[in-house]
């Protein structure tokens, strides 16, 4: 009996260490921290078991997997001060990928909340501050802020993480992704056309890579509505007008409760400007000749040059305006941003930032060769960073490529309806795009039409299929939905003289 005890307990404690998380081998964080780190310093290293996590912002998240969580500074250069944090999944969880992670508006900080979805999937994972802490007003005069919030940072960022992979893990990833939205958007863009060899695959949503002509329709917009300011009532009546004025352009799921497509033309323009004024008696001439600027978008005003578009039919005002940090750190704090022209004020502001800022270079043949994949998502109803850029981008990407067939091989956007910076009036719902950038690299399955929906409070209220540009959801009673070819280009071209050539 004893030894059919002892042989019972030696069962259920050699059970219980099966079953228990393995450790991580303490050689594997000697291995990081003996790591050379070019530039720069780790600031620690540590292992964390804690399945909780409650972000800054009081975001909780719950069943984390057992990490090693790495913070470190990069210094590239006097003025420089980027933060950088990785998480490692232990071994035996770790997918073989590395994904690196973009940040927002003027970034300056890092959310460890953005880690727990790609860790819990098994991603090894980074991002960074992008050198902006602790606030905007870091970039004043800063030209090594300009570069590393441009593209030094993110780059850094992803060959020092690939770098504590491969320490960590004895092993460089398999596969390396990126996936950002606004600001990282322009990350993942200046990934695309900077550097090459870093990402398999990129997402890029929402992206702000068209970044001084963005700011100078940012800036356009708050003087026109500092000067004629709209009521929220209004300004309601006025996304009604472009709704109901656009709606025959529309299929039955989304007539009259947004814009699809808001491309448009000057009397589409004073179309929608006369509409909403039957709607809202309140609307003034004064109101009418801001709308006009508004819908049409900045323009040089010594040479009339198209610098960025207007802001689109159905979406806010209230959001098109503000962010003009970018104008502080070139003409510094005290200026009255109110007062800026754009003429030669708007020149000298686009020669000091936007070689670093802007990523508008339509080569990406060095991505292309090497199998990159890229996918990019603009919303329709988005005043923040509008798609017209993105189509003007897209274009000019054939252009260069010579047809839309080949830039369909590696690179696809997709205009969604109604999808806003934040809650819009259309889809909020999209599939996980990164995982269709992973299969599309890996598996050659070739991303096309997918399924975007409106849900709220549980309820979905649109449900419809969305295809690639120029490809536009169509629609007719006998049949259903169907793919129907949309026009192409569509948008003012913004000029040459507002995104010249990248600089280092």
């Amino acid at each position: 009996m004893k030894i059919q005890r002892c042989l019972f307990l030696f069962a259920v404690a050699t059970s219980a260490t099966l079953m228990a998380e393995p450790p991580v081998p303490t050689d594997r964080v000697a291995a990081l921290k003996a790591l050379p780190i070019e530039a720069g310093k780790a600031v620690s290293i540590e292992r964390i078991t804690e399945t909780a996590l409650t972000a800054p912002n009081g975001a909780a998240y719950k069943n984390l997997p057992p990490r090693t969580v790495v913070k470190l500074v990069l210094n590239p250069a006097k003025g420089s001060n980027l933060r950088v944090e990785a998480w490692l999944p232990d071994p035996e969880k770790w997918n073989g990928r590395f994904l690196g992670l973009g940040n927002g508006g003027a970034a300056g900080n890092i959310n460890p909340g953005s880690f727990a979805g790609p860790i819990t999937e098994g991603y090894a994972v980074a991002t960074t501050d992008m050198g902006t802490a602790p606030n905007s007003d870091s970039g004043i005069g800063n030209k090594e802020v300009w570069k590393d919030f441009g593209f030094r940072a993110t780059h850094l960022m992803t060959v020092t993480a690939k770098q504590l992979v491969k320490a960590y893990y004895g092993k460089a990833p398999e596969y390396s992704y990126f996936n950002g939205g606004s600001t990282g958007g322009q990350q993942a863009l200046q990934e695309a056309q900077r550097y090459p060899e870093d990402y398999d695959g990129i997402v890029a949503n929402v992206p702000a890579h068209c970044r001084t002509p963005l700011h100078a329709y940012f800036l356009w917009n708050d003087q026109i509505l500092r000067q004629c300011p709209f009521t929220e009532s209004q300004e309601a009546n006025i996304i009604a007008a472009g709704n109901e004025y656009m709606a025959t352009r529309e299929i039955p799921q989304t007539a009259g409760k947004l814009v699809s497509d808001p491309r448009c033309s000057k009397a589409d323009i004073e179309a929608v400007i006369e509409l909403a004024r039957k709607k809202d008696t309140t609307l003034t001439d004064q109101h009418a000749e801001a709308m006009r600027k508004l819908f049409d978008g900045p323009k040089h005003s010594v040479t009339g040059e198209r610098i960025f578009c207007g802001i689109p039919f159905g979406s806010s005002f209230k959001a098109a305006h503000g962010h003009l940090y970018l104008f502080r750190w070139v003409f510094g704090p005290d200026k009255n941003l109110a007062e800026l022209n754009f003429g030669a004020d708007i020149d000298t502001y686009t020669a000091a930032l936007a070689p670093y800022l802007n990523a508008e270079n339509a080569d990406l043949s060095a991505f292309e060769k090497r199998g990159g994949k890229l996918l990019m998502i603009s919303g329709s109803a988005d005043s923040v960073v509008p798609y017209h850029a993105s189509i003007d981008y897209y274009e000019r990407t054939a252009e260069h490529f010579g047809s839309l067939d080949k830039v369909r091989s590696f690179l696809r956007l997709y205009l969604v309806p109604g999808m806003s910076h934040g809650p819009g009036p259309g889809i909020n719902k999209l599939p996980n795009m990164l995982k269709l950038v992973v299969d599309w690299r890996e598996k050659a399955a070739v991303p096309d039409v997918i399924q975007g929906q409106r849900i709220v409070n549980g309820k979905t209220e649109i449900d419809i299929p969305l295809y690639p540009y120029p490809g536009k959801t169509g629609w007719e009673a006998s049949g259903g939905f169907k793919k129907i070819d949309g026009p192409r280009v569509g948008v003012d071209r913004i000029s040459a003289k507002f995104i010249p050539p990248a600089a280092d």
